[in-house]
């Protein structure tokens, strides 16, 4: 996050550019001129009024070899808007940080654009008083690009077919892991060339081209990461604590570790943020009035992590726990391990499957686990379907309804009290395409190559009904990935990790337990192994709380340190 006061610059971008965009000449002055009250000094500031003649500045300034920092336009623009504006400006200036003025109303929009155009952050006007709301939000993008190569970076590449599982499962790793890429479909022209350039049939897809030109075909994660930069391999052999899992719980324990000096090492299956991450829109979340997107908000706790000297792992699956002495060591799928005095198990949750005819064989295709947030565009103009009741499932419908034609949100349950916030289900019934279907299930997928139609089941007097659907998307509640801890980690009936008081009862020791004292209020059945949000037994399921213990979880890993 910003600090507030004024950063240091380097006489090397001494002529660099924050760039405004507003076709509201008073909006554009009152932005130019609060941005030269803090910035003038350092940064020149260069004011447009339209689209157009935005990208013509950048054009001369290319030219003469200036450097362009940030870049703030307004959404609502008169032939050109912003997020148009903001694509054409990143084949010019892919290194300048982006920000989207946008009024409440157009939050949808901006939130679209952070994979549209790779957006950092969107504002919401008016902006006063700019020392709480403008400021910050610039320091922190400086701080950001000045940490970064200022240097054109070609964009990764990636070619595919509309309705491929792996496609889908390329681009949203990509887009979780903030890694900029541009999508072509292998039977449209620009696609087609690229899959000729490489010199590839297009039989297997996706296709990705990476920055250098280095072509991969259908890649695993590890590969897709390893190629696009992403650490896949620890750094050292040995840390003070190593934290599996970069959800919410598993972001906060690597803030607050690394922030108090341990040697600290994040791993991470597939992406930061967890399933909170997916979510299109976070809206009661301590310290975000107008809400945050899970992108937002994983891309902040990343950031601030790795500043404070968290390594971070990406695509790396644990696949067991071992205790040797005072060493905790985790092993990886493909053979290598890292050791630890500490472990905090922060692995959070994963959608259950929905267990029906057709689905498996259409994941991917037009059903998704999740919000999928790459797949949102494919939605416009169309009916959509989602199947749970709780407040993932009600974001998504938020969200989705933006675009589609209609979001029918199928429910178990008679209701949604029982299960959905009551700040969501409000604004659900204030959105007329979201229709609530309740006491419903579904009981087929329909489609060859992708989804075609659902058969849904009245579960009050079991009649069925053949609907036409092309997405689905599936949140029916979540099953803890915990699988490899068998026989390792004390877990409960459901595979929730327990830790603390629910080891054992009250005034005895779990079996097995070596320490002369009780465990502490998150470690689990092994010594200096702790577990934190969702992955524990009788958590709250929450983001603050999840947060709020992988905090906790540091306090404690201290004090079992101390005790060594």
């Amino acid at each position: 996050m910003g600090t507030g006061m004024p950063m240091t610059t380097p006489d090397s971008t001494r002529r660099a550019v924050l760039l405004t965009v507003d076709d509201d000449p008073g909006v554009s002055r009152a932005v130019a001129r609060d941005l030269r009250r803090r910035y003038g000094e350092r940064y020149r500031v260069v004011r447009a009024e339209s689209g157009e003649s935005a990208l013509d500045a950048l054009r001369q300034m290319k030219l003469r070899g200036d450097l362009v920092a940030v870049i703030l336009a307004d959404y609502r623009m008169p032939q050109m808007n912003g997020i148009e504006f903001l694509e054409q400006a990143m084949d010019v200036y892919p290194g300048a940080r982006r920000i989207l003025l946008t009024a409440y109303a157009d939050t949808g929009a901006a939130i679209d654009a952070i994979n549209v155009v790779d957006l950092d952050h969107y504002l919401l006007k008016p902006w006063d008083p700019p020392e709480e709301k403008l400021y910050p939000v610039v320091d922190d993008l400086l701080e950001s690009w000045l940490a970064s190569d200022h240097r054109p970076v070609p964009e990764t590449k990636v070619v595919g077919h509309r309705w491929s599982a792996r496609s889908s499962g390329v681009r949203e790793f990509l887009a979780r892991n903030q890694i900029p890429y541009r999508w072509y479909l292998s039977d449209q022209s620009e696609g087609r060339r690229l899959l000729d350039a490489a010199g590839h049939d297009g039989m297997r897809l996706p296709l990705v081209i990476a920055p250098g030109g280095e072509v991969l075909v259908e890649p695993s994660d590890q590969d897709l990461a390893a190629q696009v930069g992403l650490a896949t391999t620890p750094a050292e052999e040995f840390y003070d604590l190593v934290v599996i899992g970069a959800g919410p719980a598993g972001l906060g324990a690597a803030v607050y570790g690394a922030s108090e000096g341990l040697n600290t090492v994040l791993v991470e299956r597939t992406a930061t943020g967890g399933q909170a991450g997916q979510s299109a829109r976070i809206e009661n979340y301590l310290g975000f009035p107008d809400g945050v997107s899970g992108a937002q908000l994983t891309d902040r706790a990343r950031r601030q992590a790795t500043r404070f000297g968290a390594e971070l792992l990406t695509a790396c699956e644990v696949t067991g726990l071992e205790v040797s002495g005072p060493a905790r060591t985790v092993r990886f799928a493909d053979g290598s391990s890292v050791s630890a005095q500490s472990v905090i198990l922060t692995t959070g949750v994963a959608y259950r499957l929905l267990d029906v005819p057709g689905l498996a064989e259409l994941t991917g295709r037009g059903i998704y686990y999740g919000s999928a947030l790459t797949e949102a565009a494919g939605c416009e103009g169309q009916d959509v379907y989602i199947v749970g009741g709780a407040n993932s499932a009600g974001q998504a419908a938020v969200y989705l309804s933006r675009g589609a034609k209609s979001v029918t949100l199928l429910v178990r349950g008679p209701s949604l009290e029982a299960s959905m916030s009551h700040y969501l289900i409000q604004q659900i019934a204030a959105i007329p395409t979201i229709r609530v279907r309740t006491a419903t299930v579904v009981d087929a997928a329909h489609g060859d190559d992708h989804l075609e139609g659902l058969t849904l089941r009245d579960t009050a007097n079991g009649g069925t009904e053949m609907v036409d659907a092309q997405r689905l998307f599936v949140f029916i509640g979540a099953a803890p990935r915990t699988e490899w801890l068998e026989g390792v980690v004390a877990r409960d009936a459901h595979g929730f990790v327990l830790t603390g008081p629910d080891l054992a009862a009250e005034g005895e020791r779990p079996p097995g337990w070596e320490p002369d004292r009780p465990p502490y209020h998150l470690e689990t059945s092994i010594p200096g192994v702790f577990a934190a949000g969702d992955v524990r037994s009788e958590s709250a399921k929450r983001v603050a709380s999840a947060v709020g213990e992988g905090a906790m979880a540091v306090m404690l890993v201290h004090r079992y340190l101390e005790g060594l």
